[in-house]
């Protein structure tokens, strides 16, 4: 006889608007407790539950939170994303201003991402919805989305933060970062990046982590380090990225004039209640980051000539977390190296010597 788990699970295609209600709350908990009862019959419950994000609010948000529980497993991962009609419902959802559930919706698209196929985002092309975007494509839709959510423009009930996740997650594909890098004529000829990089001191610790590591994940892309360094005001496609990876390195701390000869200003003259990036796992995205940029020795020069070194030397002093000095070291061992053919090819300074990725989201 069918246990009375078993018997909750089929009631999920119940005709009865209460007991299909009754049944997705008592099943919630068991989305981690007990995820496999719902790849039963050839997992006919994910089918019931991918028809059921249309039912009303109340079951549909708990019917999200299932979802995303359940969607670290490949195989629910796989029946969810080579469903293109599931897909369309899901960004309709995510991308209407009323929406109550879209930031679930987002914490859904952010385990989805983890699927290879997520990069049919990038090409996509849906209805425009004309309170949000200019563009038809998905994916400048759900970054129109996550700008906006910032603050709470477009949905009272959405910060559409952990979007960033899935932007990171298409970022480690080759045609995600060039989707970032490239002008986009859909939107005023406006770099994607240029619209992310600006949140890595936001206030929410997901958008920072994301956004961190979306910009790792695009220095990735060699080829485009100078124009990742080139200030837009100086033109030719320029991003203008060194600021926002070098701001959240920074605290309230004074550095000497021989220092901050050649700083950056956007870095000089800091606020004496300046605080540094307080979660450690993003301070070494950023110095990842910034190590991922010493690839080409012209990039290595730059970050000296704007005084990268000291940066990271007082970094290293006030954040006591091993895996923040270690990475301090390895990338001071690259920018104060001499160049082959310069010196001993030792480092020049020894100051600093002395003294994760992917984002699963289960809702329990």
């Amino acid at each position: 006889m069918p246990s009375e788990l078993e018997d909750l699970v089929e009631f999920l295609h119940h005709g009865n608007t209460q007991i299909r209600q009754i049944s997705v709350e008592e099943l919630v908990p068991y989305s981690t407790a007990q995820p496999d009862i719902f790849k039963r019959h050839q997992l006919l419950p994910i089918k019931d539950l991918k028809l059921l994000i249309k039912d009303y609010p109340p079951i549909a948000k708990n019917v999200f939170t299932i979802l995303v529980n359940l969607s670290e497993d490949a195989e629910v991962l796989k029946i969810l994303m080579d469903d293109d009609a599931f897909l369309e419902s899901l960004l309709r959802r995510v991308t209407d201003a009323k929406e109550p559930n879209a930031n679930l919706q987002c914490m859904l698209l952010a385990n989805l991402s983890k699927a290879t196929s997520i990069t049919k985002l990038l090409t996509l092309k849906r209805e425009v919805p004309k309170q949000l975007s200019t563009s038809p494509i998905a994916i400048d839709q759900l970054l129109d989305c996550f700008v906006k959510g910032a603050g709470g423009s477009y949905n009272k009930e959405a910060d559409y933060d952990y979007l960033s996740y899935l932007f990171a997650d298409l970022a480690k594909h080759e045609e995600g970062r060039k989707h970032f890098l490239a002008p986009r004529k859909e939107d005023s000829n406006v770099i994607p990046l240029t619209k992310l990089i600006v949140f890595t001191e936001h206030k929410s610790t997901i958008r920072r982590r994301g956004v961190a590591n979306t910009i790792k994940n695009v220095c990735f892309d060699v080829d485009s380090h100078a124009r990742l360094f080139r200030s837009e005001e100086e033109g030719e496609g320029g991003i203008g990225l060194l600021p926002y990876i070098l701001l959240p390195l920074m605290g309230s701390e004074e550095y000497s004039d021989e220092d901050t000869d050649g700083m950056l200003d956007e870095c000089q003259l800091l606020p004496p209640n300046k605080e540094r990036e307080k979660q450690n796992d993003i301070l070494i995205t950023h110095l990842e980051s910034l190590l991922l940029l010493t690839t080409e020795k012209e990039s290595r020069q730059r970050l000296r000539e704007v005084k990268v070194y000291p940066i990271v030397r007082e970094l290293h002093m006030h954040v006591e977390d091993e895996g923040v000095r270690e990475s301090c070291d390895r990338l001071v061992q690259v920018i104060m190296r001499d160049e082959e053919g310069e010196g001993d090819g030792q480092p020049k300074v020894q100051e600093v010597e002395e003294d994760e990725d992917e984002q699963i989201v289960d809702i329990v």
